[in-house]
């Protein structure tokens, strides 16, 4: 079975809304977008060089779907990850199958979690998931969620898109990797590893 790897870049409360500029995801009056350029740096480039260099299929919300439509077909041919992301498959929830565009890009069918456990199943490469806030809320609900690449920022926004809700399943998740770079970004990777677990203090007394 395949997993899902879910890739986000995460302030330190928490939000994912809106990292890469301004009028990325303005929704909500949210007025911070673009909150993790002042971060950039080599070792941020490195980690996503190495995180796309390895076989995955992209799995999209139909929001971070239309953003990235609108964007990576027309970066010049020869930047690694727009080459990736073009020719990968891109599997995307959207209520709109028919506006799907974008190479390679196909709809999903029926309830969200149940398509997506199908497309574990099945032969192939990871799936890998960035943004796509609302639909990684429902798969954390449904304990669909491999595997985190974490990308987690010095800075407090206050309010946005969060990735984590009330209605994420309890899980454990091992620490699989962690670097900083030279800005104060902790690279963190997490695999999960069941489920959580719980004791009392006075159980070593």
């Amino acid at each position: 079975m395949r997993k899902l790897i879910v890739a986000e870049h995460l302030s330190l409360d928490g939000v994912i809304q809106g990292p890469g500029g301004p009028e990325e995801d303005p929704s909500g009056e949210f007025r911070l977008g673009g909150w993790t350029v002042p971060y950039s740096d080599e070792a941020i480039g490195q980690n996503l060089q190495d995180l796309f260099s390895q076989p995955f299929e992209l799995l999209l919300g139909r929001r971070t779907y239309d953003i990235w439509a609108a964007y990576w077909p027309h970066v010049r041919a020869g930047n690694a990850i727009a080459d990736r992301f073009n020719s990968v498959p891109k599997h995307v929830a959207t209520h709109r199958p028919d506006t799907l565009d974008w190479h390679n890009s196909h709809a999903l069918q029926g309830d969200l979690a149940d398509a997506v456990r199908a497309l574990k199943k099945q032969d192939g490469a990871n799936l890998m998931t960035w943004g796509s806030g609302d639909m990684v809320r429902q798969l954390l609900a449904a304990g669909l969620v491999d595997e985190f690449r974490l990308m987690i920022y010095p800075v407090v926004l206050g309010r946005g898109k969060r990735l984590f809700d009330d209605n994420a399943q309890p899980s454990a998740f091992a620490v699989t990797h962690s670097t900083r770079t030279a800005s104060g970004v902790l690279l963190a990777r997490y695999a999960c590893s069941g489920g959580v677990r719980t004791g009392t203090f006075k159980d070593s007394e």
